[in-house]
């Protein structure tokens, strides 16, 4: 007996923006008749597992292998957190590390595709929450986890925003650990101090101007940026301060022009901040970036919040930091999720983890260590480090707009797309050329 979990074939444009579907329960159900719908699907999913590692009669697996892309910094500290509390929970139960190096997952992701198409999955794997999902999904290589979310009482202690954008066609297909803020500028205050800037800037052109006095002062690269997807999550900042959250959401529905006047004043200020920039920007990726911060060769980086937990572990815990000048109380989202692969080795061992995963006491470590905040609402702040305070109080006032950078707002083809366009951008320098390419990108990927 096997069981399989995602819808074969899917839509028909595969490419299309991200669209999600709340699931509501019967108006006329009583809270026990739910209660029993969830116990009974819990345990038919256990029974396909029973039946999966029985076939043959050979033992249950006892190791769990996680792929992720955490290999080191703030992001394997999260990782080990999350392992220990998963030991506890899972007496019995191995963990085999399945990491590949790679800012964002690049490397990861290319990984994870030739294992999947040779049919040698890992029992989980991380993905960024929202529309990255959705080739794994129309492939039937995810299994449906709604059982579990009405199990193990995870809808009310999510936001129903988040849960929105996991749903698909009335199903969940992963279990989110954190929340992550992408429009964040780190700073080295020393830097800025002997270049006589005190104040944060609070719009594009101020910012511009601040990054002026570095480079008169001596700043070697004032902007420390790295490669194709961290110059995506410095555009779409710049995008933000241009076009507005609501405007910028659009860019990825339709709703607004990619060949518009506004992307063409972004891309131009796009442009401005990149001559600010270290050279060899094509060639680092954000923790080589990070390091120019660090050393004082450079007073900004534009980064997710994971920096944080790695300048600390670094050893520089002075940093500053400031929401993009111009995003106001614009919050950009993603979040690290894991999944059930339809053809794990061991099921009932990665059930347990993914119910780590999603407790609070699993988000409390995990995002303690990494760096990041809880997706869920009921982790207390206390024991957590000021930056993440401030970020959990703003993802509860904030507006959210999602990532296209980080698989929130787009799939992996158009992300792929936009990140090659801005890889021919560093050979031509021809902004036009660059946002021609925004535009054709978008055309192919938007569901008209």
């Amino acid at each position: 007996m096997a069981g399989r979990g995602g819808e074969p074939g899917g839509p028909k444009n595969r490419g299309a923006p991200w669209k999600s579907t709340r699931r509501f329960l019967p108006v006329g159900n009583s809270l026990g008749d739910m209660r029993m719908v969830a116990v009974l699907a819990v345990a038919a999913l256990l029974g396909v597992s029973a039946c999966d590692a029985g076939d043959d009669d050979r033992p249950t697996p006892s190791t769990v292998e996680v792929f992720t892309w955490w290999a080191e910094g703030g992001e394997k500290a999260g990782l080990d957190a999350l392992v220990s509390r998963f030991g506890a929970d899972c007496p019995g139960q191995r963990f085999e590390n399945g990491a590949v190096a790679g800012g964002a997952g690049v490397n990861a992701k290319q990984e994870l595709t030739r294992r999947m198409t040779r049919k040698d999955p890992p029992d989980t794997f991380q993905a960024h929450a929202g529309a990255e999902l959705s080739d794994y999904i129309d492939a039937g290589q995810v299994r449906d986890l709604t059982a579990y979310y009405d199990a193990w009482g995870l809808r009310g202690v999510l936001p129903a925003g988040l849960v929105d954008d996991l749903t698909v066609r009335g199903k969940i297909y992963s279990i989110p650990v954190n929340i992550h803020r992408a429009n964040v500028v780190w700073t080295n205050p020393a830097v800025l101090a002997r270049a006589g800037i005190t104040a944060t800037p609070k719009d594009l052109g101020a910012f511009l101007g601040d990054l002026a006095k570095l480079k008169a002062a001596g700043v070697e690269a004032p902007l420390a940026v790295g490669r194709d997807w961290t110059q995506l999550m410095l555009l779409e900042a710049v995008l933000i301060s241009d076009l507005g959250p609501a405007r910028f959401a659009g860019l990825f529905t339709g709703d607004t022009d990619w060949s518009g006047a506004a992307v063409t004043r972004a891309v131009a200020d796009f442009v401005r901040l990149l001559s600010y920039a270290n050279s060899d920007r094509d060639t680092l990726d954000w923790p080589q970036a990070e390091r120019l911060l660090i050393d004082g060769k450079s007073g900004y980086q534009l980064m997710g919040d994971w920096a944080a937990a790695d300048l600390t572990a670094k050893g520089f815990p002075d940093y500053g930091w400031f929401t993009f000048p111009g995003n106001g109380a614009t919050f950009q989202w993603l979040a690290d999720s894991f999944t059930l692969a339809t053809d794990a080795p061991n099921v009932s061992g990665t059930e347990c983890w993914l119910r780590t995963v999603g407790s609070a006491a699993g988000q409390q470590v995990f995002n303690a260590a990494k760096g990041s905040i809880p997706a869920r609402t009921d982790v207390a702040p206390a024991g957590f480090a000021p930056y993440q305070q401030s970020a959990m109080s703003d993802w509860r006032s904030a507006t959210p707009v999602p990532s296209c950078a980080h698989g929130s707002a787009c799939a992996q083809p158009w992300q792929d797309a936009l990140n090659a366009a801005l890889t021919a951008y560093s050979t031509r320098r021809d902004a036009r050329a660059l946002q021609a390419d925004l535009a054709l990108a978008a055309d192919r990927f938007i569901r008209r």
